[in-house]
């Protein structure tokens, strides 16, 4: 779980972060002074510990305002206050449980059935979205990062990014300047651990409903990771978020395999060139050879325009298969992207591959793409 403690109490915090790491150690804590007006980067714990002394009408009107804007955010106080009075009060302030400050067996308790009732909501069908590059620098990581992104918009949707490029994953950076805590070989070294809590612990949080999986910065680690460790994670995730998204690299190993035997959708990257071309027949072959549907494989023809002397219809002609969506070349701006970590709908929503990347994921939700806005709503829009 995602907790954060509350107390001015130095000594009890310390106690408190020894006790919660103990009882699990994939529970991600952090602690404060005073109870917030709001979360650290949008994210909302699972859990707020108000530890104090005494708890005024003030403290209680502050959690009722933060659990009014986190209706999902479980409150536990633990104060010597035991009256029916506050008790009463802090019900109506929408605090779950009031316990006394050393009541160690009664917080673990009550910890269990916030976890119980965290795992009996809405258990997701995730859909496994696969991305291969048909040859180097296809821009196949640039796509699966960003569509992330895309389809997390709105915060209706909860997205994974698994980076699957056990060699030389960088998914995350393309999105993120921060750190992984966990990677997936340091995961797969846990995995008769693995849960939804430290699945959750291990990923880097992009926005709230966007969250990615890093890969090792040592090559050496890849052979950490396993073809049964795959079939677990992938388990897990599908009842944990609605679109999974695997960076699958370039290589075919039998952990790519069996990601891509598990994945819905398989998406090729290529580019209008002749070794795309080329390189591109072969991987279609192999994954005929693998016996998979023509329906699951769908070509992302990447970088493309207009100019190019390669077409969509010739490409579709060699490959004996259809497009299903291009993403035009920009090459400005997707740089700009990759070399500042940031998401290219937020560093340029209006750009044309934002556009393409909002109408791919729009096409795998079965909804209406955005509208595209002429200079003139932009204008007004800032206005």
């Amino acid at each position: 779980m995602n907790i954060v403690i509350v107390s001015k109490n130095e000594a009890q915090l310390k106690r408190l972060t020894r006790l919660l790491r103990e009882r699990s150690a994939a529970d991600r804590v952090a602690l404060l002074a005073s109870i917030p007006d709001v979360f650290d980067n949008g994210v909302t714990p699972d859990l707020l510990l108000l530890e104090q002394e005494q708890t005024g009408e003030a403290e209680l009107e502050r959690l009722e305002l933060l659990g009014g804007r986190h209706p999902n955010l479980a409150i536990i106080v633990q104060c010597p206050q035991q009256s029916p009075q506050f008790l009463l009060r802090s019900m109506r302030a929408g605090v779950r449980e009031v316990l006394l400050p050393d009541d160690d067996a009664g917080l673990c308790a009550a910890l269990r059935r916030i976890e119980e009732k965290l795992q009996k909501q809405v258990t997701r069908k995730g859909q496994v979205l696969a991305f291969v590059s048909c040859k180097g620098g296809s821009g196949a990581t640039f796509i699966a990062a960003n569509l992330g992104y895309a389809l997390a918009a709105g915060e209706q949707r909860k997205v994974a990014l698994f980076d699957l490029n056990l060699q030389f994953g960088d998914a995350a950076l393309f999105v993120s300047d921060h750190k992984p805590a966990t990677t997936l070989s340091q995961l797969s070294q846990q995995i008769v651990r693995l849960d939804a809590s430290l699945l959750s612990a291990s990923m880097i949080q992009i926005t709230p409903a966007y969250s990615v999986l890093a890969a090792a910065d040592d090559p050496a680690h890849a052979a950490d990771v396993e073809a049964d460790h795959i079939d677990r994670l992938l388990t897990l995730a599908r009842s944990q978020y609605d679109y999974i998204l695997l960076d699958v690299g370039r290589g075919l190993d039998p952990v790519s395999v069996r990601a891509l035997d598990r994945a819905d959708l398989i998406f090729p990257v290529l580019q209008a060139t002749l070794p795309y071309v080329r390189d591109g027949k072969r991987l279609l072959d192999v994954f005929r050879g693998l016996g998979y549907r023509e329906d699951k494989i769908r070509l992302i023809l990447n970088r493309y325009a207009s100019s190019d002397s390669i077409r969509v219809a010739d490409l579709e002609a060699a490959y004996g298969k259809h497009v299903y969506k291009s993403i035009p070349n920009h090459y400005e701006a997707v740089a700009a992207s990759v070399s500042q970590g940031v998401p290219i709908l937020k560093l340029a929503s209006h750009n044309a591959v934002s556009r393409a990347l909002q109408e791919l994921a729009a096409s795998l939700a079965g909804e209406t793409p955005p509208a595209a806005q002429g200079w003139v709503s932009r204008l007004l829009a800032r206005a």
